[in-house]
């Protein structure tokens, strides 16, 4: 259920992937901490694997593109004040999550809309909790 974040369906899948990760990833682990952010990603991979379970059972999920929108959610959220919504959070959640939306329903492709959407709400949700604190 977790596992399928650390395969990827070729090489362009996997660039793709870990440069976001690496372009994203240590401003959150700065903020955030290693435990914190690992913590998000474990949670993040076990909500996509279940709902890829649950909703698409007879399909196999690769790549770690559930854990990229989720950082790229919490990053939005990094500057966040009390009591407060980031713009950047309203634009990313429109750009990107939208994007996936929309994509769910008119693209034919072998890509998990469903898995991207499911990491942008684990990140907003992450992200207001720890930030809460």
């Amino acid at each position: 259920m977790v596992c399928h974040v650390l395969g990827h369906e070729g090489y362009a899948h996997y660039m793709g992937n870990m440069t976001l990760l690496l372009v994203v990833g240590p401003s959150l682990e700065e903020k955030y901490g290693s435990k914190k952010l690992l913590f998000c990603i474990f949670v993040t991979a076990l909500i996509s694997g279940l709902a890829q379970f649950c909703f698409f059972p007879g399909t196999a999920l690769l790549g770690a593109s559930g854990i990229v929108f989720m950082m790229i959610v919490l990053s939005s959220l990094a500057g966040m004040k009390e009591g407060t919504i980031p713009l950047t959070l309203i634009l990313v959640a429109v750009i990107y999550l939208g994007g996936e939306v929309v994509d769910a329903f008119t693209a034919q492709d072998n890509v998990s809309q469903l898995t991207h959407i499911i990491g942008g709400i684990c990140g907003a949700a992450l992200g207001f909790k720890m930030n809460r604190r």
